[in-house]
């Protein structure tokens, strides 16, 4: 057990570092770190971890070295100028156990910028919580785990056991870099993920898989006045798109959601997410690509709903209005296996104790119908992970933003988890 002296010396640490959690969540915020563009998030991560007094290490994604592993999804661009940045504490004397404290620096487009009430990289504190793109999903995690280490050289003192902390990329389209930075690093007792919870505090306990896929439509040209007699694109896609609504409703039946989902009655989401096509509006459209994201229920496999889309799109392709037209589909992004997280594990039971003793608060029961990093821990490696967060609302949506009363709590929670897991020393 933690020395109640230990203990109380690293939280009256943390609660001082409040402001410092504020202005390193803005500078990360201000990091527009969306797929291809990480990088300034990178080097500010690799500049907190040398605050730490750590030496930060990149771990680049090697497609060629991930390809056969389980967890691997296809890329959807090039990885060059984007290595996900990690950095490790080692003790004098290796007496607790060891941790890595996850989170992905990567953030979804802002979508309409305009409709923001501030700009979406401008970070804004109104009515104590701070907005902006990714300030939720997931930085002021990242900023918690970040401040829950400074606090133990506040208060004198040091993990007693290897800590990892891991700054990755891709965890909104592929998980690559988490699966490339696991794979890098020693095999840790236990991972703890700062992922928000849904508008509260919350303990992932399952997640749904993913799969994208991409469909391309080629039709037949025509002047608009002789449309007839072209093949539309855009329409023909549109066909395509509807016929994975039948698909979500059947996947939805109640007999196929897994125990971990009852109370959800839709926990299986597909969605249209992108749609390209068209090039001129008096002429029949040419070619047209839509983007479809599909979720994949515990009990089921990221292969088998990939065979899903296939028989989906081969069925599709046979509709009246879609004869001559060519289809492509492809698969890219996500082939994300769904997961099951140990809630029995003893890293699981720590962290909802320690939330509960450092914030007089509950972690609720979280079974998401989207995914985390967590899933390559527990499914590839069969390391337990505690996957909680603070309370965002409107992440992937218009003034995402998290409550710094919530954030600072999760602070505290990683810090007094962190102590009793790792057990400290002076250092």
């Amino acid at each position: 057990m933690l020395d109640h002296g230990a203990r109380r010396a690293i939280l009256e640490a943390v609660d001082s570092l409040r402001d410092w959690e504020v202005e390193t969540l803005s500078r990360l915020v201000r990091c527009p770190s969306t797929l291809g563009n990480e990088a300034s998030a990178l080097n500010e991560m690799a500049r907190i971890y040398e605050g730490l007094g750590l030496a930060p290490q990149r771990i680049p994604v090697e497609p060629e070295k991930l390809r056969d592993h389980p967890g691997f999804s296809p890329p959807l661009i090039p990885y060059e100028g984007r290595d996900n940045v990690a950095a490790i504490h080692r003790p004098r004397a290796a007496k607790g156990r060891s941790l890595a404290l996850q989170g992905h620096v990567d953030v979804v487009p802002e979508g309409a910028a305009d409709m923001w009430e501030t700009p979406p990289y401008e970070p804004s504190i109104r009515n104590g919580r701070i907005y902006g793109r990714g300030a939720g999903d997931m930085k002021a995690g990242i900023v918690s785990y970040c401040a829950a280490f400074r606090a133990f050289a506040l208060a004198g003192l040091q993990p007693a056991a290897e800590v990892q902390l891991q700054a990755v990329i891709e965890e909104e389209c592929s998980g690559n870099g988490a699966l490339a930075t696991m794979l890098a690093l020693p095999k840790p007792d236990a991972v703890i993920i700062p992922e928000p919870g849904p508008g509260v505090e919350a303990l992932y306990t399952a997640e749904v898989g993913v799969v994208w896929a991409w469909v391309t439509v080629s039709g037949r040209p025509a002047h608009v006045r002789e449309m007839q007699a072209g093949l539309n694109a855009i329409e023909a896609a549109s066909i395509i798109a509807a016929a994975f609504k039948t698909y979500e409703a059947e996947m939805n039946r109640a007999e196929r959601i897994h125990p971990a989902f009852h109370g959800n009655n839709h926990p299986v989401n597909v969605n249209l997410g992108t749609i390209e096509g068209g090039e001129w509006n008096s002429s029949v459209a040419t070619r047209c690509r839509i983007g479809l994201r599909v979720g994949v229920m515990l009990g089921t496999t990221a292969a088998q709903t990939r065979a899903d889309i296939e028989r989906i799109v081969e069925q599709a392709k046979r509709h009246e209005r879609l004869r001559g037209a060519q289809v492509k589909l492809e698969f890219k992004g996500f082939m994300a296996d769904p997961c099951l997280f140990d809630t029995e594990a003893e890293i699981v039971k720590l962290a909802r104790r320690s939330h509960a003793e450092a914030t007089g608060g509950t972690l609720r029961d979280y079974p998401a119908t989207g995914l985390t990093d967590g899933r390559f821990f527990q499914l590839y490696q069969g390391t337990p992970v505690a996957c909680f967060g603070p309370d965002a609302v409107d992440i992937h949506g218009i003034d995402e933003n998290v409550g710094l009363d919530s954030m600072h709590g999760i602070t505290r929670t990683i810090a007094s988890a962190m102590a009793e897991w790792c057990g400290v020393e002076k250092r």
